[in-house]
């Protein structure tokens, strides 16, 4: 029995809400719910599980994504007394049954499995051949961002749900196959562009799905080490364009009611963006300001806080899929891990982020240019700690931090001085429990 695929009367309660944020799966049989069948073979059907699995991903997957491995890496220290927090933020041996590590695995499996369905299904139904084109791709795109979300926090991973005892692939691997989602995605809508009815009833003026794909074939390249690629990719993303996640007073920003919603915050963010001090930042940094409001408090482990600004200010504040200057970011580090390294391309990237004063969402450094050591392990530190700074609270701290050979975590419990307590989150007892192919947990 697959308990990770959403159930018929799941999927019966997302189209007729377009919610299906935090119910339970359970195994009860619903007479009077629609079948997969019939939720798949209509325009409308269709239509509300595509918009249902943007908003399943935009909350619930959201929360998951950004808050669990901030926590790990100190980008935030944990400000409340449940459990989930707690081994969060104490490390060590994280229980299986830990509510954040259950939640961001079962959540990505959820948009797997509803995205995988609007592609089996989406060229049989009678619309517009641009709608069916766009729905392929958007499925795609969200297929490989939850299959990326689970690979930056996961040794290995699932990519597909459409059997029982799905088998387990290397985070490697899923990257590349994460690419593969996103390359079919692209020419999908390349040999047939979308249709209005698309961008209208889909897209809504707040996706632009061609710099998106574009954005996320760079950040999943990278990943894999496919760095010629990563370059490629984010020098075809459009600086200037933006996509975003929007909220509303039924669905809020899910970070903002982490940390704001009925003033008793789950978290806060920590002092510097969490980085040791061996990392400078310059005072001047205008993305300080950006992200965060100073607040001179310690957490429950004496862990030095401030209050979060930025995208989650308000419970309807966008969040954006991509910044902009990530994809300077990436095309500075692949510069410098390709293999003869061109430390000259991956300054003028760095010194697009550092003098960036006109960035789309106002994240904006205002720095001088970089006029520090030119050596590879150098400017590599240097990109390190920009996409700290420039990256908050995006989720991409954990994978930073092993792949740029951060100190490794020692197993020992509480050791608050550490610059990330995990390195791979172990696999949740409800996968575990129901997949015979789930490997043993990593040690740490």
């Amino acid at each position: 029995m697959k308990f990770y695929r959403y159930n018929t009367y799941k999927l019966m309660f997302l189209l007729t809400t377009v919610l299906a944020l935090t119910s339970c799966e359970t195994d009860f049989e619903n007479p009077n719910a629609a079948t997969s069948d019939q939720v798949f073979s209509s325009r409308e059907g269709i239509l509300a599980a595509t918009i249902g699995m943007q908003e399943l991903y935009s909350t619930s997957g959201v929360r998951y994504i950004v808050e669990t491995p901030a926590i790990t890496t100190r980008e935030a220290g944990i400000t409340t007394t449940f459990q989930n927090m707690i081994d969060l933020e104490d490390g060590g041996d994280i229980p299986n049954t830990n509510s954040n590590v259950v939640g961001l695995w079962t959540t990505m499996l959820r948009v797997i499995g509803i995205a995988e369905d609007i592609s089996a299904n989406a060229s049989f139904i009678d619309i517009d051949p641009g709608t069916q084109s766009g729905l392929i791709a958007y499925a795609n795109l969200y297929h490989a961002m939850s299959i990326g979300a689970m690979a930056q926090n996961y040794e290995q991973v699932i990519v597909a749900t459409s059997e029982d005892n799905p088998p387990f692939i290397s985070r490697i691997d899923a990257f590349n196959t994460a690419v593969t989602l996103l390359t079919e995605a692209k020419n999908i809508i390349a040999s047939n562009p979308i249709s209005a009815e698309f961008e209208s009833e889909i897209l809504r003026g707040e996706i632009d799905l061609e710099n998106t794909l574009d954005a996320m074939l760079a950040r999943f390249n990278l990943y894999a080490g496919n760095y010629d690629a990563a370059i490629v990719a984010a020098s075809e993303v459009d600086q200037t364009s933006t996509s975003v996640f929007t909220y509303d007073s039924q669905n809020l920003n899910p970070i903002w009611s982490r940390v704001y919603q009925n003033g008793t915050p789950n978290f806060k963010p920590r002092d510097k963006f969490g980085l040791p001090d061996s990392f400078v930042i310059d005072e001047n940094d205008g993305r300080i300001d950006f992200y965060l409001i100073p607040l001179d408090e310690l957490n429950l482990n004496q862990l030095p806080i401030e209050d979060l600004a930025g995208f989650f200010l308000t419970e309807s504040d966008e969040i954006p899929l991509y910044l902009p200057d990530e994809m300077n970011l990436i095309i500075a580090e692949a510069n410098l891990r390709i293999a003869s390294p061109n430390t000259g391309a991956a300054v003028t990237a760095l010194n697009l982020v550092l003098t960036d004063t006109d960035d789309a969402f106002g994240i904006n450094a205002n720095l001088p240019t970089y006029a520090g050591d030119t050596s590879v392990d150098a400017l590599l530190d240097e990109v390190y700690k920009n996409r700290r700074i420039e990256l908050f609270l995006t989720g991409a701290s954990l994978e930073d931090s092993r792949r740029f050979g951060r100190p490794e975590p020692t197993p020992s419990v509480q050791n608050f001085d550490e610059e990330r307590n995990r390195n791979f989150y172990p696999y949740p007892n409800t996968e575990r429990d129901n997949n015979t192919s789930t490997p043993a947990d990593p040690v740490i």
